[in-house]
C-alpha cells in the first residue's frame, strides 16, 4: 500500500523551531503564508503579486552588465481554478521546504517533482511546472532555489589549485581542504550549495581563475602542471555551467579579487557559455546579480585564433550561422571585439575545438598558447 498523504499542518518528528539560519533565509516565504492567511481570515479572495518574467520585462543593464527583471508585476488569484490550483501548489511547496528546514534534509528538483504525488489536487503534471514554480518563489522571495534546500540532480564544476577553504560536511563537520593537495586527479568537486555558510576562503596561492569548458582540456593543464606553474586556478565548467560554478566564480572574483578567464571552444555555442557566466542569462535574469561576473574576460579560442594559429577546424552549420547573427544583436556582445570576431567567423565559415590545439603536441598549449594569450590580456 503507497503512504497516505501527509497533511501540510503535520509536524511529526519536527523540532519546534527552525535552524537561525533556516529561519532567516525562509523568513520570506513564511511572510508569503501569512500573507494569504490574513486575506482568508478577513474573507477576501486569496491573492499574490509577483514579477513578470516575461521577455518583454526583462532586460540587459550596461551599467551592472546583467540581465535585470523590470518592473511589471502580475497577479495570482484564486478568482479563477487555475490561479487556486498554482496558490495551492505553491503553499504545498512552503510546507515542504519548512519540513526539510527542520528535518535538516535536501531535495532535488526532480524529487520535489515526485513528492508532489501526494499533494492529490496540487499535484504538478511536468517536472518543467514544479521548476518554474521553484523559480517564481525564487522571485517572490528574492531568495535563491539552494536557499529553499532545492538542488539540480548534478553538482557544479570541479576545482583544481592551491585554495583552501573549510567546507560543512553532511554531518556539520568543518572540513580543511586545499583543491590542489587533498584531492584526487579529479579536482575537488563543488556542492551545490557553494554559500558562505557551507563554504569558506582560507587561503590561496592563486593569482588568476581559468574557467574552462572542456574536461579533456582540464585533464590536459593539470598533467602538464600549468596550475602550479603559472598559479592558477582550473574550474571544470562542464559544458554550459551549472548555477553553483557561476556562483563559485563570483566569489572568487569579488571576495579573493582573483581576475576570471573563460577558455571555451571557438563555436556561437561556446561563446554564449562565457555569456553565461559573464552577464547571466535570460533565464536566471531574477538572480543574475547573484550568479553574473562581468569582469570575466573570454580568453579564447577565438576566430582569429584559428586564423593566427593555422587550427584545424569544421564548417560551421546552418544552426551555427544562425546563432552566430542572432548574437551581432545580443546585447551581451555589443562591444568591437566580439562583433569583429564573430564577424570573421561567420565569414570564414569555420569553427574549432580547444583541443584543435594539440595539432602541434600535447605541451602547446601550456607552454605557448596560453602564455602567449594571458600576456597579451595583461594576466600573466
Amino acid at each position: 500500500m503507497p503512504p497516505k498523504r501527509k497533511s501540510p499542518s503535520s509536524t511529526k518528528s519536527r523540532p519546534e523551531k527552525l535552524p537561525d539560519t533556516d529561519k532567516r533565509v525562509l523568513q520570506p516565504t513564511l511572510d508569503l503564508a501569512q500573507q494569504i492567511y490574513t486575506q482568508l481570515d478577513k474573507g477576501d479572495i486569496p491573492r499574490m503579486k509577483l514579477p513578470l518574467r516575461t521577455k518583454q520585462n526583462i532586460a540587459f543593464s550596461p551599467r551592472d552588465g546583467v540581465w535585470r527583471l523590470g518592473n511589471q508585476c502580475g497577479v495570482r488569484s484564486a478568482r479563477k481554478l487555475d490561479g487556486a490550483l498554482m496558490l495551492l501548489r505553491t503553499f504545498w511547496l512552503v510546507d515542504f521546504i519548512e519540513e526539510m528546514a527542520r528535518d535538516n534534509k535536501h531535495s532535488t528538483l526532480r524529487e520535489l517533482y515526485y513528492i508532489s504525488e501526494q499533494w492529490e489536487e496540487a499535484k504538478f503534471h511536468s517536472e518543467n511546472e514544479s521548476n518554474l514554480l521553484v523559480e517564481d518563489l525564487e522571485v517572490m522571495c528574492e531568495r535563491m532555489r539552494e536557499d529553499f534546500r532545492l538542488r539540480p540532480e548534478e553538482n557544479g564544476a570541479s576545482v583544481i589549485g592551491d585554495l583552501t577553504i573549510t567546507e560543512i560536511n553532511r554531518k556539520g563537520q568543518k572540513k580543511r581542504i586545499n583543491c590542489r593537495d587533498d584531492v584526487g586527479d579529479g579536482g575537488y568537486q563543488l556542492p551545490a550549495n557553494v554559500e558562505k555558510e557551507k563554504i569558506s576562503f582560507v587561503s590561496h596561492g592563486a593569482k588568476f581563475v581559468l574557467a574552462i569548458e572542456c574536461g579533456g582540456m582540464v585533464d590536459r593543464l593539470a598533467e602538464n602542471g600549468f596550475d602550479e606553474d603559472q598559479n592558477a586556478l582550473l574550474v571544470h565548467l562542464k559544458g554550459q555551467p551549472a548555477r553553483s560554478t557561476r556562483r563559485f566564480l563570483k566569489r572568487l572574483n569579488e571576495e579573493l579579487k582573483l581576475p576570471v578567464v573563460v577558455f571555451t571552444d571557438g563555436d556561437p555555442w561556446s561563446f554564449r557559455i562565457f555569456a553565461s557566466v559573464a552577464y547571466g542569462a535570460i533565464k536566471t535574469a531574477h538572480i543574475s546579480h547573484y550568479l553574473a561576473t562581468p569582469g570575466a574576460e573570454f580568453l579564447g579560442v577565438t576566430a582569429s585564433d584559428i586564423e593566427n594559429y593555422q587550427l584545424p577546424s569544421d564548417k560551421l552549420s546552418d544552426r551555427d550561422i544562425q546563432a552566430l547573427k542572432a548574437e551581432l544583436s545580443d546585447p551581451r556582445f555589443n562591444t568591437e571585439t566580439w562583433k569583429s570576431e564573430i564577424e570573421l567567423m561567420l565569414q570564414n565559415g569555420k569553427k574549432a575545438e580547444q583541443q584543435s590545439l594539440a595539432k602541434y603536441g600535447l605541451n602547446y598549449v601550456t607552454e605557448k598558447y596560453l602564455p602567449e594569450k594571458l600576456t597579451e590580456m595583461g594576466v600573466l
